[in-house]
């Protein structure tokens, strides 16, 4: 008799299967995997905005940029303007190369359109693009990391819940449905959490990545176009 009693507590105190209902009564490794998984999801649409906001703003940017720079207008300038004290990555690459080519042609005797100092041009250009877009890139290991785990995590959870849910069953020898269905329906739970913090996880990490490796390769471009310039002035200058 209590037996059954105890059942139908159970089947009464699991009867809420709302979304709140199901993790207030799951178990606290649960809980705990629940919530886990719930900041990650949280932290992981926060990256996404980052991301979005700044690849948005660095293509304006350098939109911008290079309006300025092919409108003909002096390089000094634009560089006493924006590379001294570059906002955006372009003005930060064409800064570096600037830089390097104002210092060969400083020292006394040298030939700037030496295959040397093209060298030291690009390997500037190279150094800055690398920490550039290693600077854009952060949080993107994050977002693979949610990715890969948050569906092995939330299972984890499940499987959890479903042994801790299967012993009050068997304390009880009562395999009724309505005792059954609330804490199988709690440890499946988990598993949706993780599904929800892995997608967007997933899907943002494929599209960022794409939208990060086409601005580098902007930026590349326009620094080997860049490079090919300061080459072309230094051999007027000899």
């Amino acid at each position: 008799m209590d037996r059954a009693v105890d059942a139908a507590n159970l089947a009464a105190a699991g009867g809420d299967l709302s979304l709140w209902g199901l993790f207030v009564q799951a178990d606290i490794v649960v809980k705990l995997v629940m919530l886990a998984l719930l900041a990650a999801s949280v932290w992981v649409w926060a990256i996404v905005f980052e991301k979005w906001s700044s690849l948005r703003r660095a293509n304006r940017d350098a939109d911008g940029f290079e309006d300025r720079f092919w409108s003909g207008g002096s390089l000094d300038d634009l560089y006493e303007q924006e590379g001294t004290r570059p906002a955006h990555p372009m003005a930060a690459v064409f800064g570096a190369a600037m830089a390097e080519w104002r210092r060969s042609a400083r020292v006394a005797g040298a030939d700037v359109s030496h295959a040397g100092v093209r060298e030291r041009i690009d390997r500037a250009i190279n150094v800055t693009v690398g920490r550039e877009m290693e600077r854009m890139e952060r949080w993107m290991i994050f977002l693979a990391s949610v990715g890969s785990t948050a569906p092995f995590i939330g299972l984890f959870g499940t499987v959890w819940g479903i042994m801790h849910s299967f012993s009050a069953i068997a304390a009880m020898h009562n395999t009724n449905l309505a005792v059954v269905a609330p804490g199988i329906a709690e440890a499946l739970f988990a598993t949706a959490i993780g599904l929800v913090a892995a997608i967007p996880a997933v899907l943002a990490y494929n599209k960022i990545s794409t939208d990060l490796a086409r601005y580098a390769g902007r930026l590349e471009a326009f620094g080997a176009e860049f490079a090919a310039i300061l080459s072309r002035q230094s051999e007027e200058r000899v």
